[in-house]
């Protein structure tokens, strides 16, 4: 099977020497393919262990519905359930987290014309509607050496029909939802997931709601890229303030793609006991809450075009300035405190990384607090595609995802991690001069698990029990590391410091040094700089 990949020149081929690795590059490969032409990476491994390594990066596929094909070489038969060496059961190894399982049975001449009907079989479950991992297993005897010879003749695609049938509304459920348009306290929450954030915007603006829009919705814009509609980027501070949360409790939420990071946000949609309904491309409903009314699986531009038709444009209302007025003024607040000469917090790490991307780039964010940050504390920006695993919030293979979202895209790639995140992936980079991306791992390097600091066991632990258990701390020198792996590394303390290193040509590490109990602080006094701002206001 290798021989076979390489043999093709219509196929970029990534070599890694850790299978974990290797399987979050992949997810990184199918991460960024999601807002373009959806294709999954082709992920392949010997038999035994090395396919038990994949398993991390397939359930993170199946549960954000991000396509990967993965297949596993086994061994024959006959070399099964002997004591063979290398041999494990690889049936289903992977159980539910994959759309479809396929055993290919061993490979022989006398199969080959059954062969391009198995790649199609196994591709559109890959790229199907509700998109995920598929398994591909694949025995070989010996000899395991041969040519790649031509592919057997093409008998028709049934891929692309799978890909690009549109999705069909009833026009009874588009009269429900246009019905409740009407209500003047709506809100779009505009979430991972939206194939064309525009239409969204538009649909916003027609309704005269305005949007909450998580950094990887597309529709994080300022004002003039917004058509009129209202974004708010900063709603988690927003609705730290009670006063502010309760006096704009919304009636209707139309949710399009995966809800909210902040939990902040998440609560104040719970408890306003409104009519929520969601929009999402897959089956799979995320619904923690159990807080939705309408769960409808359609392309957001699909169900925007049929309620810009049924809704009729209304003029600007109180709820809609009071939103477009709260957020100016945090937005006052959040810009007056990343001038360049600021000393970098974790706020403004996350502020002024958002602003230093080149145009037409991608940023890849870490679970815990770096994807946090971002959602609460950065400004709307045109030209930025954030991507992060957020199928089930896990921090392991992060730097190799990174790799693989630049690897597929070509594009200048940054990613924000925090420093035990990055311990979780050293191996990520292996190699990373020698792969033909631009890279820049940015790391926050606050000596252990930052995010425990804002939980309850941090105020009601003993200090040493709370840093044993949760804090979790290490005597990593992070630069040092770094440099083993032949990769160049500055640190930086201010925002023109981060700007400059974020400039320079060619992948590097970025390291940052903060305090996890001073990064409390310093989340505390913008929290409360806000709101202090919001009753004068």
């Amino acid at each position: 099977m290798a021989l076979a990949i390489a043999a093709r020149s219509e196929l970029q081929l990534h070599v890694f020497h850790d299978e974990r690795s290797a399987s979050f590059a992949a997810l990184g490969i199918g991460l960024s393919s999601k807002s373009g032409k959806l294709m999954p990476a082709i992920l392949l491994c010997t038999s035994g262990t090395a396919a038990v390594e994949f398993h991390a990066a397939v359930v993170e596929a199946h549960y954000a519905s991000v396509p990967m094909l993965v297949c596993t070489a086994d061994r024959p038969p006959e070399l099964q359930g002997v004591g063979a060496a290398q041999t494990i059961d690889q049936q289903n190894l992977y159980g539910a987290s994959t759309r479809l399982f396929v055993d290919a049975g061993i490979a022989d001449d006398t199969g080959r014309d059954n062969w391009r009907q198995l790649a199609q079989e196994v591709l559109s479950a890959a790229v199907q509607t509700d998109a995920g991992p598929v398994h591909l297993n694949l025995p070989f005897r010996e000899p395991l050496v041969g040519v790649a010879e031509e592919l057997p003749a093409d008998i028709g695609s049934r891929v692309k029909n799978l890909i690009d049938d549109p999705q069909t509304i009833p026009q009874a459920l588009i009269q429900k939802l246009s019905a409740i348009c009407v209500e003047e306290k709506g809100v779009i929450v505009a979430g991972n997931g939206i194939d064309n954030p525009q239409m969204v915007l538009d649909l916003a603006h027609r309704l005269q709601w305005p949007v909450f829009a998580d950094s990887r919705s597309g529709c994080r814009v300022d004002v003039g890229d917004a058509h009129g509609a209202i974004v708010v980027s900063n709603a988690d501070i927003l609705l730290r303030d009670s006063e502010t949360a309760a006096a704009c409790s919304p009636q209707v939420v139309l949710r399009f793609g995966e809800p909210p990071v902040s939990k902040v946000v998440n609560a104040w949609l719970r408890e306003s006991k409104c009519t929520y309904v969601a929009v999402s491309e897959t089956l799979q409903l995320i619904d923690p809450d159990r807080i939705v009314v309408e769960h409808v699986v359609a392309k957001a531009s699909h169900l925007c075009e049929s309620l810009n038709v049924l809704v009729q444009k209304k003029p600007a209302t109180p709820w809609v300035t009071n939103w477009a007025k709260m957020q100016a003024t945090c937005s006052l607040i959040l810009g007056s405190m990343c001038n360049d000469s600021s000393a970098l917090t974790e706020p403004l790490v996350a502020r002024a990384l958002v602003e230093a991307m080149p145009q037409d780039s991608n940023l890849v964010l870490s679970s815990s607090m770096p994807v946090r940050d971002v959602e609460w504390f950065s400004a709307p920006r045109v030209g930025v595609r954030v991507l992060a695993n957020r199928g089930v919030n896990g921090i392991d293979g992060v730097v190799s995802t990174a790799v693989g979202v630049a690897a597929e895209s070509g594009k200048f790639t940054a990613l924000l991690i925090g420093d035990i995140a990055l311990l979780h992936d050293t191996n990520g980079l292996l190699n990373l001069m020698q792969r033909a991306v631009d890279l820049k791992i940015v790391v926050v390097d606050n000596k252990g698990g930052g995010i425990f600091s804002f939980l309850a066991q941090a105020a009601t632990l003993d200090p040493q029990r709370f840093e044993q258990l949760f804090g979790t701390p290490h005597n990593v020198d992070i630069g040092q590391l770094v440099q083993a792996h032949g990769l160049p590394t500055t640190t930086v303390g201010t925002v023109a410091q981060l700007k400059g290193a974020i400039a320079q040509k060619g992948s590097c590490v970025i390291i940052i040094n903060t305090a996890r109990q001073q990064n409390v602080v310093d989340h505390d006094a913008v929290y409360a700089a806000v709101a202090k701002a919001l009753k004068v206001e």
